[in-house]
C-alpha cells in the first residue's frame, strides 16, 4: 500500500472497498485519485466531522462522516437480532427505495386493493366481445387471470373471495370508475363486503411497477405454454 504523505500527519483508513470509496466521494464532493502525487485542493472533499464509533456486543468499529458537502447523502444502519431479520429489513428498504425511484421516473399511479386488476379485467372482457374466433377465449382467460389477484387478496385477508370480487366489479361498473378496490383493513359495508374507494383511503402503487408485474407474469405464462412435455423422474425401485 502507498504510505500516507508525511506532512501534517493526516489520519488514514486502510482497506476501504471500491463501493464505499465511491459513496464517500459522492457524500463529501471529493475526487477519487490513485496516487498521492495527484492530490490537489480542488479534488478534496469536505465534511464537518469524521469519527470512529463502536457498537454491538462484538464492538465492531464503523467510520462515521457527519455534515458532508452533499447533505442529500444518507447512510441507513440496519441492525437486528439475527441475519434473517436484517435481510428482511434490507429487502423492505430496497422495495421502498424502488417505489420512490419509479415515482421519479414516472409519477403516474394506479390505485391498489385490486382495483387496477379489476378495471383491467373489465376492459379486457369488453374487448373480447369484439373479437371473432378462437382468440376470444384466450382473451377472456386473460381477464379471468387478472381477477385472480383480488381473489387472492381477499382470501389472504380472511374475507369471502367470490363475494368481495363481485362487489368490487359491481361497484366499478355502476360508478364507471376504476378506484373501487378491497379495503381489507376497513369496516365492512352494509352488505358485508369491503368494496371501498381506494382514492379516499390513499391506497395506490406506481404505474411502472404494475406494468412490470403484468408483463412479467404474461412472459412467464408464455414460456410455460411453449413447453411441449414434462419429463418426471421416477423413484428408483428396490
Amino acid at each position: 500500500a502507498t504510505p500516507p504523505p508525511p506532512k501534517n500527519n493526516p489520519p488514514a483508513v486502510r482497506w476501504v472497498g471500491g463501493v464505499e470509496i465511491e459513496h464517500i466521494a459522492i457524500a463529501t464532493g471529493g475526487r477519487i485519485v490513485p496516487r498521492f502525487e495527484e492530490l490537489s485542493p480542488t479534488k478534496l472533499g469536505r465534511a464537518g466531522r469524521v469519527r470512529e464509533v463502536s457498537f454491538g456486543t462484538t464492538k465492531e468499529r464503523m467510520l462515521v462522516i457527519e455534515n458532508p458537502a452533499n447533505l442529500k447523502a444518507v447512510t441507513v444502519l440496519v441492525r437486528g437480532g439475527n441475519k434473517m431479520v436484517v435481510e428482511e429489513a434490507k429487502r423492505s428498504l430496497h422495495d421502498a427505495m424502488c417505489v420512490v425511484r419509479n415515482l421519479i421516473k414516472d409519477n403516474r399511479v394506479v390505485y391498489g386493493g385490486g382495483s387496477a386488476e379489476v378495471a383491467c379485467a373489465l376492459a379486457v372482457s369488453r374487448y373480447a366481445e369484439s373479437v371473432v374466433g378462437v382468440d376470444q377465449y384466450a382473451i377472456r382467460a386473460f381477464a379471468d387471470a387478472l381477477d385472480d389477484i383480488p381473489l387472492a387478496l381477499a382470501e389472504n385477508s380472511g374475507l369471502r373471495p367470490i363475494e368481495e370480487l363481485g362487489a368490487v366489479r359491481s361497484r366499478q361498473m355502476e360508478s364507471g370508475t376504476s378506484v373501487i378496490g378491497l379495503g381489507v383493513g376497513e369496516a365492512a359495508n352494509e352488505d358485508g363486503t369491503h368494496a371501498k374507494d381506494m382514492k379516499e383511503l390513499h391506497v395506490f402503487e406506481t404505474l411502472v411497477g404494475k406494468q412490470e408485474q403484468i408483463m412479467l407474469a404474461t412472459q412467464v405464462v408464455k414460456m410455460i405454454l411453449k413447453i411441449d412435455d414434462v419429463i418426471t423422474l421416477q423413484q428408483p425401485q428396490g
